[in-house]
């Protein structure tokens, strides 16, 4: 047996010079300043500095976006920042970070927003031009044309009173925001945050959020790419497939894949099936799918008011244990989903593969929730609206597109400057391996050197990235 040997003996000081933390976070900063993000926010935010004095807003709200993609979870959290000057510069205190988030008022939300599809459209340039273009999404082995916007609504827990702040359908109380998230970057396009009492299934709703996740995409992807979207059935409403089926007239390429409900016709049609027309499902990477059928309705459902060429396909599988079953899922003894979609028949592929790309639309839970099984990036609960800082829904709403633009500077990250796992890998992970490692700084020859530890694992790949980060093409002037 060998004996189990104590640590290191250690002795304690606090008197080391020139060490830093979160030295990698460095690199979300400059990547915010290489894709014009900075200078965006600073044009943004200009009027919140009428005398042109103190700190720059638009480098406030930057530093606020750089911290929540850190980890951080409330303002105070930017001390991170600014107790590391050496690397980050001047950082606000909190209360010029609370100044600046209270008075972003409607009109600078919006100016916000139109600062980031700006910087976006940069980043997706630097991308191509670099040989590291948008990549395409995948479902059933199969790589999709186009963009894929994914949908969906997240409860978020109020633990102490807000302005807003209601009651939600599973008995919490909090906001209930409504998010798109690219599912080929991960990149979060748009966010609408809402009282918890706001109806899923709200048009309104569902319009205004595609309408700035479709402002956010570059021109040149936005008219001529394919783009689907995918809802769970709250996106079903007639009146938001209408506005979408509209989106044609302006020259955008859009189709849906979005839930439908299981209502008494549908069971009905589905009971009048034969056996005959069930096809095997298929699970993610192409093979089949154990226990798990797919059919299509149309023409049995009455779809009368939804857009020319919609078509209803159901999946029927055996239920996995601890699954909440209807009681037309008991009698039957399997589990149904159905959902509409107007892509065509011809070039469309067969209902295998588009009940498999709908199925798909699970992934934007990784993008929402702390945890998930799948490990998915990234997670947007823990980069910024798992908790919000203020009793004001105005700042909170700010919170929220800082939390978004959190969310893109890790999708940029992944997408222009890393490769093989960190490319993939979710925020937790990121942050473990490259934004929170420890560095020394050095000065000499006129220059200010980061030195990351010689035995850190990743020390080569944050090399790299940075390295990456300088060579990227810079717009002109």
């Amino acid at each position: 047996m060998h004996p189990t040997r104590s640590r290191p003996k250690l002795v304690i000081s606090a008197d080391g010079h020139g060490v830093v933390n979160h030295a990698g976070s460095r690199l979300l900063a400059d990547l915010a300043d290489a894709t014009t993000l900075t200078g965006a926010f600073s044009d943004a935010l200009r009027r919140l500095r009428p005398r042109g004095t103190g700190h720059d807003p638009g480098r406030v709200a930057v530093d606020l976006a750089v911290m929540l993609a850190d980890g951080g979870e409330a303002i105070r959290d930017l001390a991170m920042l600014r107790d590391q000057r050496d690397v980050f510069g001047p950082v606000a205190s909190t209360p010029t970070a609370w100044r600046v988030l209270s008075s972003i008022d409607t009109a600078a939300l919006n100016a916000l927003r139109a600062a980031r599809a700006r910087a976006r459209e940069v980043a997706w340039l630097q991308a191509a031009e670099t040989g590291r273009p948008i990549p395409a999404s995948h479902a059933g082995g199969r790589e999709l044309p186009g963009l894929i916007l994914d949908i969906d609504a997240t409860l978020v827990t109020c633990h102490s009173e807000k302005e807003q702040a209601a009651a939600t359908y599973k008995r919490g109380f909090g906001y209930h925001p409504l998010l798109c998230f690219l599912d080929n970057t991960g990149e979060a396009l748009a966010g609408l945050l809402r009282p918890g009492n706001a109806g899923a299934n709200t048009a309104a709703d569902h319009i205004t959020v595609l309408d700035q996740a479709l402002a956010q995409i570059p021109d040149a992807h936005r008219h001529g790419t394919p783009i689907l979207v995918r809802a769970d059935s709250a996106g079903g409403a007639k009146a938001f497939l209408a506005h979408l089926r509209g989106l044609r007239q302006r020259g955008i390429r859009t189709t849906f894949s979005v839930g439908h409900a299981v209502t008494d016709r549908v069971r009905k049609a589905i009971r009048a099936l034969p056996d005959r027309v069930w096809h095997p499902a298929l699970e993610q990477d192409s093979s089949l799918r154990t226990g798990a059928e797919v059919a299509e309705l149309t023409g049995l459902v009455d779809l009368a008011g939804h857009p020319d060429g919609t078509r209803i396909i159901v999946r029927r599988e055996r239920p996995h244990p601890g699954a909440q079953l209807s009681l037309f899922d008991q009698d039957e003894g399997m589990r149904h989903q159905v959902f509409l979609t107007d892509t065509p028949v011809a070039g469309g592929g067969s209902i295998q593969h588009l009940e498999v790309r709908h199925r798909a639309h699970a992934r934007v839970e990784d993008h929402i929730l702390p945890q998930t099984p799948s490990g998915g990036t990234p997670s947007g609960k823990t980069t910024g609206f798992g908790r919000f800082p203020s009793r004001h829904f105005q700042i909170n709403a700010a919170w929220l597109e800082l939390s978004l633009t959190a969310i893109d500077l890790l999708a940029w990250t992944r997408t222009l400057l890393l490769d093989g796992e960190l490319a993939t890998v979710e925020p937790k992970m990121l942050r473990y391996r490259l934004l929170h490692a420890a560095a020394r700084i050095t000065r000499g020859a006129r220059r200010l050197r980061l030195r990351i530890a010689a035995t850190w694992p990743w020390g080569h790949e944050l090399t790299v990235a940075f390295n990456r980060l300088v060579a990227l093409p810079r717009p002109a002037t």
